[in-house]
């Protein structure tokens, strides 16, 4: 497992053993927002904030690749689906990991959402990219929420436990879920998965502090 090492130092601290992640995927979701029209100076930014590594879809690696400046991680999203769509929850892969690696990917990502009427094709895609991971030893990020007709709560400690563990089950060697909302619920989310834990930044807070603490509680849980 030497490789998937030795890429996974590249994406985390090897020192703290934490990392921060940026998702510059949006534009295939909901098409062009604020701040990543110039994706040069976007990744410039993440960098100089101190990101570990920065995700995005295949064709946006050309657009954002500085050559200067501090390195950071790249992340290559396979998954994809828009706003546009009758279900946007259904996730299709639109990248394969050997596209990725020779665009020079530290991991590789997907997103799966349980609970959508899909989620069993989304499962498969999880395991086959798992496979392939396993043969080129590339890290694999799972994004995991539990989002259809039978969620009443994505948040709900039980939901994102039980999706953290699918992710982990099926080789994920990192898995991003939302918090629960506490240390001690999403300790349990922590305590459930036998990889490491990373949570979603979620949607717009209503000020700096109300995402240190987050940050902070998610820390204390063991993310």
């Amino acid at each position: 497992m030497i490789g998937k090492k030795i890429r996974l130092e590249r994406i985390i601290d090897r020192n703290s053993r934490r990392t921060v992640i940026i998702p510059m995927d949006h534009g295939v979701t909901v098409g062009p927002i604020e701040g990543l029209a110039d994706m040069r100076t976007a990744v410039s930014n993440v960098v100089a904030g101190g990101a570990n590594a920065i995700l995005m879809h295949k064709g946006i690696v050309r657009a954002g690749h500085r050559g200067t400046g501090r390195d950071v991680g790249l992340i290559i999203h396979l998954s994809g689906g828009t706003s546009l769509s009758p279900d946007p929850n259904a996730k299709e892969l639109v990248c394969t990991v050997e596209e990725a690696i020779k665009l020079g990917a530290d991991a590789v990502s997907v997103h799966i959402n349980l609970g959508a009427e899909t989620d069993n094709e989304m499962l498969r895609q999880l395991g086959y990219i798992s496979e392939r991971c396993l043969v080129w030893q590339m890290p694999l990020v799972a994004m995991m929420y539990t989002r259809g007709p039978k969620i009443k709560d994505e948040y709900n400690v039980d939901n994102v436990k039980h999706a953290a563990r699918v992710a982990a089950e099926l080789g994920a060697d990192i898995v991003k879920v939302v918090y629960t909302g506490s240390v001690e619920s999403f300790a349990e989310v922590v305590q459930g998965c036998t990889v490491p834990v990373v949570i979603a930044g979620g949607p717009k807070m209503d000020s700096d502090e109300d995402i240190f603490k987050m940050v902070e509680d998610a820390l204390q849980a063991g993310a």
